[in-house]
């Protein structure tokens, strides 16, 4: 992460109220859009040069907010929009009136419960030049000049984004400010265009409640449901498919169902999904494939949107004798085997169960399949999961036994454990409930009649039970935005 600016330039201006702030990062975001596109416009046509001067207009919006307490420092039970310390705090912001909820929301308490003083300015980072062009055209026809551009434009650059902040490495200087957000405008940047190249829908769609699975199956039921709640015209109104395909509500059946079925998702590697609501709150469902390259890869792009929650449902191998083929386990804990976050979140560190997820995933699965007491605990079994990043680890059984043993797991995958750690390291609500699809130390393994007959059956009924599950954890968000998320140096905004 670049240091913000710290001077106290004239640029900057005071607002009164979190909306009046966003107006003007709003203002400024979309001047600094248009002069950068006019001068790639007029350097494309004529070769013309930006001068310093003009790349000067080139950079993202600065939010500072000014805290002074006259006292002792509020205590609030609230988990974010909240002060450690008095200073000053900033960040560049990106895209200032698709994040207006967030932003407002979080200005809002930091002004109303802490008097804080809001300044708004023009920062000293440059918007990389492929952040502006919107499809990736309109350079078209000006040969092998990429060089050139980055000569003349701002580009990415990676002593500019990072994750110091999520990863407490960044190092106060006295002359700056303290961080106002885990991500600045760059890392925002950065991660919004690799969640269209990945996902392969616009990434204004994609939703705050977040489902995450590893089989393609799911993406069938997901639609199937997703059209039948578009029928029932409550408060879903769109569904968006791979491609940016709309499907709204009013939609003929036959119509939306043959829009469904020609989406080309093979294009992508994690297809996304996305069932709008009127309030905001819909829901995305991504197929992320399988591995915990990819867990980390879409969960890494996905944070910057700061989701409400995001859960894994997806399939698992059962360890345990008692376990039969479509009983769901609810991850209380993690054996992490995946490698692939151990420097960041070292697995010596605890990822915690959140109460509120998993009180509400076994309520959703009570729910949904009408069993409660000591039936619904002979489909339902909550302990450690084991994710690995080996698919094969049944071929090392004689050296990973002990371990399995110990951590008394009782199923074993390649996602889970990898989802809640960047979960509990981004500061997103996570949770974990799993269908065992097979049983590799019982002889039950995954054979394809068996396996086809399985699927039919339980990916219907468990897609139900993770959208049932958001649907309860909506109406608890203060309670889901847990304390247990947050470090002791924390910037104030959620």
């Amino acid at each position: 992460m670049v240091p913000v600016s710290a001077d106290a330039s004239a640029d900057f201006v005071s607002c009164a109220s979190a909306g009046e702030a966003v107006d003007r990062l709003a203002v400024l975001h979309d001047a600094a859009l248009a002069a950068q596109r006019r001068a790639l416009d007029a350097f494309v046509r004529h070769k013309t040069v930006p001068d310093a001067a003009a790349r000067a207009a080139f950079r993202y919006p600065e939010l500072r907010v000014i805290y002074e307490p006259q006292g002792s420092i509020p205590v609030s039970a609230r988990a974010y929009a909240k002060f450690q310390r008095p200073g000053v705090y900033a960040t560049t912001i990106t895209q200032p009136e698709a994040f207006r909820p967030y932003l407002t929301d979080q200005l809002r308490h930091l002004i109303g419960d802490f008097n804080a003083r809001i300044l708004v300015g023009r920062g000293s980072q440059e918007i990389p030049y492929p952040y502006v062009v919107d499809r990736g055209d309109e350079l078209a026809g000006i040969g092998g000049t990429a060089i050139e551009l980055a000569r003349h434009f701002p580009v990415p650059n990676l002593t500019e984004v990072g994750d110091e902040v999520v990863d407490g490495l960044w190092r106060q200087e006295a002359d700056r400010p303290l961080p106002l957000s885990l991500f600045d405008g760059a890392r925002v940047d950065f991660s919004l265009r690799r969640l269209v190249h990945y996902t392969g829908t616009d990434w204004r769609h994609i939703q705050p409640w977040i489902l995450l699975t590893n089989y393609h199956r799911y993406v069938d039921q997901f639609i199937r449901l997703g059209l039948e709640l578009l029928r029932e015209n409550g408060r879903y109104v769109r569904m968006v498919l791979p491609g940016n395909t709309v499907i709204a509500r009013g939609t003929p059946e036959d119509e939306a169902v043959a829009l469904a079925a020609g989406i080309a998702w093979h294009r992508f590697q994690m297809p996304a999904y996305h069932l709008v609501a009127e309030d905001g709150h819909g829901t995305t469902l991504v197929n992320i494939g399988v591995g915990p390259a990819n867990a980390k890869n879409i969960t890494d792009h996905l944070a910057v949107l700061r989701p409400h929650c995001w859960l894994m449902i997806g399939h698992c191998g059962g360890l345990r004798q008692s376990q039969a083929i479509g009983d769901y386990v609810l991850a209380h804990a993690y054996l992490r085997q995946d490698n692939i976050l151990d420097r960041a979140v070292p697995p010596e560190i605890p990822i915690p169960a959140l109460a509120e997820v998993q009180v509400a995933l076994q309520a959703a699965a009570a729910a949904i399949t009408g069993e409660k007491g000591e039936t619904l605990k002979t489909r339902l079994r909550t302990g450690t999961v084991v994710t690995y990043d080996d698919r094969n680890w049944e071929l090392r059984w004689s050296q990973e036994r002990r371990l399995i043993n110990l951590s008394r797991a009782i199923a074993v995958d390649m996602e889970s454990g990898t989802i809640a750690a960047q979960g509990y390291r981004l500061r997103v609500p996570y949770g974990t409930l799993l269908c065992v699809s097979d049983k590799p130390l019982h002889g039950e393994i995954k054979l394809p009649g068996a396996a086809n007959a399985f699927y039919e059956r339980a990916v219907g009924q468990h897609l139900r039970i993770g959208l049932a599950a958001l649907d309860l954890l909506r109406s608890q968000l203060h309670a889901l935005h847990s304390r247990k998320l947050r470090s002791f140096d924390e910037p104030p905004f959620r």
